[in-house]
């Protein structure tokens, strides 16, 4: 994953709303949750929600599932793994060992 997704999709969950519906998308699992069912949760407003979710969906936290007429919002645990594994893949490498730590 390259720097500016990484920087974008931390950005987009660097507002409280939208890191609010992202945690309640995680928890509501991989079938994800309706439109209806955030609001409801969270109390946002049906344009502000709008808005939100289409700031996720378009740096790929999130995607949206239309169902007859509900739309599904799915969060996209690959990208979240991947977004994870950027911010550590370079962890500890410029750190000297600690002398003082006993042998495993």
């Amino acid at each position: 994953m390259d720097h500016e997704r990484v920087a974008a999709s931390l950005a987009e969950l660097g507002n409280s709303h939208r890191l609010s519906v992202f945690r309640f998308l995680v928890k509501a699992g991989y079938g994800g949750a309706s439109v209806g069912e955030i609001q409801k949760a969270l109390g946002i407003p049906a344009s502000t929600l709008s808005h939100h979710l289409a700031r996720m969906a378009k740096v790929g936290l999130i995607r949206q599932e239309k169902h007859s007429r509900t739309i599904v919002c799915i969060p996209e645990y690959q990208h979240l793994e991947n977004v994870i594994d950027f911010l550590r893949e370079e962890c500890c490498e410029g750190i000297a060992p600690n002398p003082t730590a006993k042998a495993q």
